[in-house]
Protein backbone atom coordinates (compact mmCIF):
# COMPACT_ATOMS: atom_id res chain seq x y z
CA UNK A 1 0.00 0.00 0.00
CA UNK A 2 1.08 3.54 -0.67
CA UNK A 3 0.52 5.30 2.65
CA UNK A 4 -1.70 8.34 2.71
CA UNK A 5 -2.83 7.92 -0.87
CA UNK A 6 -6.39 7.31 -1.95
CA UNK A 7 -6.61 3.79 -3.40
CA UNK A 8 -3.17 3.12 -1.89
CA UNK A 9 -3.40 -0.64 -2.36
CA UNK A 10 -4.22 -0.33 -6.05
CA UNK A 11 -1.53 2.32 -6.45
CA UNK A 12 0.98 0.02 -4.78
CA UNK A 13 0.22 -2.77 -7.23
CA UNK A 14 0.49 -0.56 -10.30
CA UNK A 15 3.63 1.23 -9.16
CA UNK A 16 5.44 -1.91 -8.06
CA UNK A 17 4.60 -4.24 -10.94
CA UNK A 18 3.17 -2.43 -13.96
CA UNK A 19 6.06 -0.23 -15.05
CA UNK A 20 8.88 -0.28 -17.58
CA UNK A 21 10.76 -3.03 -15.73
CA UNK A 22 7.70 -5.26 -15.29
CA UNK A 23 9.53 -8.20 -16.82
CA UNK A 24 11.60 -8.52 -13.65
CA UNK A 25 8.42 -9.89 -12.03
CA UNK A 26 6.67 -11.65 -14.90
CA UNK A 27 5.41 -11.32 -18.44
CA UNK A 28 1.66 -11.44 -17.98
CA UNK A 29 -0.94 -9.79 -15.80
CA UNK A 30 -1.38 -13.09 -14.01
CA UNK A 31 2.34 -13.42 -13.23
CA UNK A 32 2.65 -9.80 -12.10
CA UNK A 33 -0.35 -9.99 -9.78
CA UNK A 34 0.83 -13.34 -8.42
CA UNK A 35 4.32 -12.02 -7.71
CA UNK A 36 2.86 -8.99 -5.94
CA UNK A 37 0.46 -10.95 -3.75
CA UNK A 38 2.68 -13.96 -3.02
CA UNK A 39 3.44 -12.87 0.53
CA UNK A 40 0.35 -10.78 1.21
CA UNK A 41 -2.17 -11.63 3.88
CA UNK A 42 -5.79 -12.30 3.02
CA UNK A 43 -6.63 -8.99 4.69
CA UNK A 44 -4.27 -7.10 2.39
CA UNK A 45 -5.62 -8.86 -0.69
CA UNK A 46 -9.16 -8.00 0.42
CA UNK A 47 -8.10 -4.36 0.83
CA UNK A 48 -6.71 -4.35 -2.71
CA UNK A 49 -9.95 -5.79 -4.06
CA UNK A 50 -11.86 -3.15 -2.10
CA UNK A 51 -9.72 -0.42 -3.68
CA UNK A 52 -10.58 -1.77 -7.13
CA UNK A 53 -14.29 -1.78 -6.30
CA UNK A 54 -14.10 1.73 -4.85
CA UNK A 55 -12.15 3.11 -7.80
CA UNK A 56 -14.68 1.69 -10.27
CA UNK A 57 -17.64 2.94 -8.20
CA UNK A 58 -16.17 6.42 -7.75
CA UNK A 59 -15.51 6.95 -11.47
CA UNK A 60 -18.18 5.04 -13.43
CA UNK A 61 -18.36 7.61 -16.22
CA UNK A 62 -14.69 8.62 -16.30
CA UNK A 63 -12.89 5.40 -15.43
CA UNK A 64 -10.50 5.51 -18.39
CA UNK A 65 -9.49 9.14 -17.94
CA UNK A 66 -9.11 8.83 -14.17
CA UNK A 67 -6.95 5.72 -14.53
CA UNK A 68 -4.82 7.46 -17.14
CA UNK A 69 -4.46 10.53 -14.92
CA UNK A 70 -3.27 8.45 -11.97
CA UNK A 71 -1.28 5.69 -13.67
CA UNK A 72 -0.78 6.66 -17.31
CA UNK A 73 2.90 7.41 -16.93
CA UNK A 74 3.49 3.86 -15.77
CA UNK A 75 0.89 1.66 -17.36
CA UNK A 76 -1.67 1.64 -20.15
CA UNK A 77 -4.01 -1.37 -20.07
CA UNK A 78 -4.82 -0.90 -23.78
CA UNK A 79 -1.24 -1.83 -24.67
CA UNK A 80 -1.84 -5.15 -22.91
CA UNK A 81 -5.13 -5.81 -24.72
CA UNK A 82 -7.47 -4.55 -21.99
CA UNK A 83 -9.79 -1.67 -21.35
CA UNK A 84 -9.42 -0.05 -17.95
CA UNK A 85 -12.54 -1.84 -16.73
CA UNK A 86 -11.51 -5.24 -18.09
CA UNK A 87 -8.01 -4.86 -16.62
CA UNK A 88 -9.41 -4.06 -13.16
CA UNK A 89 -11.87 -6.94 -13.47
CA UNK A 90 -9.05 -9.30 -14.44
CA UNK A 91 -6.90 -8.21 -11.50
CA UNK A 92 -9.83 -8.70 -9.15
CA UNK A 93 -10.53 -12.14 -10.62
CA UNK A 94 -6.90 -13.13 -10.10
CA UNK A 95 -6.97 -11.86 -6.54
CA UNK A 96 -10.04 -13.92 -5.73
CA UNK A 97 -8.54 -17.22 -6.90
Amino acid sequence: MVDGEEYGNLTGLIRSRFHEDFDLFGNSVEELVSSYTAKMSTTDIDALMSDIDSFKADYPETLDSEFKERFGRQFDPVLWGYTTASFLDEVKRLLSE
